[in-house]
């Protein structure tokens, strides 16, 4: 069997560091996830981004505070205005506390993550992080995960002590939702403009999205400088308005990845790749990033997703150790070895 001599140029032009073009991209998701040259796609990815990352990884922590039934409309998200089969509920501030000091307890987590539904109270928010500070490790790094928001409230979020903010622009948005893409973008410019991390994410990918559609989602990140850049596939939620067509497999999410990393090459900003939801075969071809995740999720159905989908940081720490990354970067940016003692 010989393989497409195309395809192995572009593959062999990104190990020596030269990413490849929108269109090498395109020709390079074009390929049947089953194929050698998918395969090569994947080895070459993770070669190159264990050399440029050290083969060190990060686990990230998501605590889903809130659950309503939310005016994005998503069509893929289970709280979906009209959809949804959620009764509203939130975490009182005591139990994001608790949750936040359970994820950071052994010193393995780079980032903590707070998310809300997409209408969300500023004020409860900016209460919450200053309670976090007070009690989390300086060095802790906090992210918010919530709707459109402004300039001036990147700046006061920043103020407050938050690191960073998780902002995509998704797939068909507008039309898979009921946001406004321009808006999306807006928030994203803000908060770079803030100074805040940016993390993004080609997402949700689902068995419908052509090639053309994933290399331009890519592309924004790197074109806009994310620091975490990733792939997620959409999750089937019953009785939601997208579940007739089905969910790609963690093969095709991970030759997604594999784009995503080798398309990052030219991004001086990213300094990790992660995959959603965490799998072995994501972090073989391309990231060294998963999340854990407690609370709402809306990729589960159930209210506290740690008790379904979810993994906590010792699942994905083992998992990291695991697909064979030796370190983990911590919240002050060290390393830890991540070792069989270390795992112990």
């Amino acid at each position: 069997m010989k393989a497409d001599m195309k395809i192995l140029n572009i593959l062999e032009r990104s190990q020596a560091g030269h990413s490849p073009t929108r269109e090498e991209c395109r020709v390079l998701l074009e390929c049947r996830p089953v194929s050698a040259e998918a395969g090569f796609l994947r080895a070459v990815a993770d070669t190159v981004s264990r050399c440029r990352f050290g083969n060190a990884s990060i686990i990230l922590g998501q605590i889903g505070v809130e659950i309503e039934a939310c005016p994005g409309g998503c069509k893929f998200c289970s709280f979906g205005e009209g959809h949804t089969a959620f009764v509203p509920s939130q975490m009182s501030q005591a139990e994001v506390l608790a949750g936040a000091l359970d994820f950071t307890a052994g010193g393995n987590l780079f980032a903590l993550f707070l998310m809300t539904m997409h209408t969300f109270d500023f004020g409860h928010l900016l209460d919450t992080v200053h309670l976090l500070r007070e009690r989390l490790p300086l060095e802790q790094q906090i992210v918010v995960n919530v709707g459109d928001f402004d300039r001036v409230q990147a700046e006061e979020l920043h103020a407050a002590g938050v690191n960073g903010a998780y902002h995509v622009l998704r797939l068909r948005e507008g039309e898979d939702t009921a946001l406004d893409p321009q808006q999306r973008r807006r928030t994203i410019e803000a908060v770079r403009a803030a100074g805040l991390d940016w993390y993004y994410c080609c997402e949700p990918v689902g068995p419908e999205h052509s090639a053309a559609e994933l290399v331009e989602q890519i592309f924004l990140g790197i074109e806009l400088g994310c620091f975490q850049h990733a792939a997620m596939r959409r999750v089937y939620i019953p009785g939601s308005p997208l579940s007739g067509r089905g969910q790609i497999s963690e093969l095709r999410l991970a030759q997604v990845v594999a784009v995503v990393a080798l398309a990052s090459l030219g991004c001086r900003e990213t300094t990790n790749i992660a995959v959603h939801e965490p799998n072995l075969i994501g972090l073989t071809s391309g990231a060294n990033a998963v999340y854990a995740e407690t609370g709402a999720n809306p990729r589960d159905t159930e209210k506290d997703t740690s008790y379904h989908r979810g993994r906590d940081v010792d699942d994905c720490r083992v998992m990291l150790y695991e697909a064979g990354f030796t370190n983990l970067i911590a919240a002050d940016r060290g390393l830890r070895p991540l070792d069989r003692a270390y795992r112990r």
